[in-house]
């Protein structure tokens, strides 16, 4: 049974920075692209990052490029998303997800790629 345990949200101050954690169970990360997303109050989710370990892509959605690092350790099976320079843009609850299907070439942030979902975590960033 595929799950997931995302920990490592909280409040954090504008300029601060936070690190989530994915830890899968059910799947080898190996196999899988993983992504997080995020939603904010009445708005849509939207792709933040994601890691494809076969051939160690990785992608970032604009608004995070350059402040947002995504990691993995298949030791632990855990995907991390590290957050620095947070804004208050950045709250939203984060999720992660897995892809449909295994071992594709690339990594992309289409919603639709991706198939069963974490419970998610708050991330809020306020002075």
């Amino acid at each position: 049974q595929v799950q997931f345990v995302e920990l490592g949200g909280g409040l954090v101050q504008p300029g601060g920075s936070l690190r989530l954690s994915c830890a899968a169970s059910g799947f080898s990360l190996d196999d899988y692209t993983i992504g997080w997303f995020r939603q904010a109050p009445g708005k849509e989710r939207e792709g933040v990052s994601c890691i494809q370990v076969t051939d160690g892509s990785t992608n970032y959605g604009d608004s995070v490029k350059g402040r947002f690092t995504i990691s993995r350790d298949s030791r632990k099976n855990t995907v991390y998303l590290q957050m620095n320079s947070l804004k208050a843009e950045d709250t939203a609850v984060y999720y992660c997800a897995r892809s449909l299907i295994p071992r594709t070439a690339g990594c992309y942030l289409g919603r639709g790629l991706y198939g069963y979902w974490g419970q998610g975590t708050q991330v809020t960033v306020s002075a």
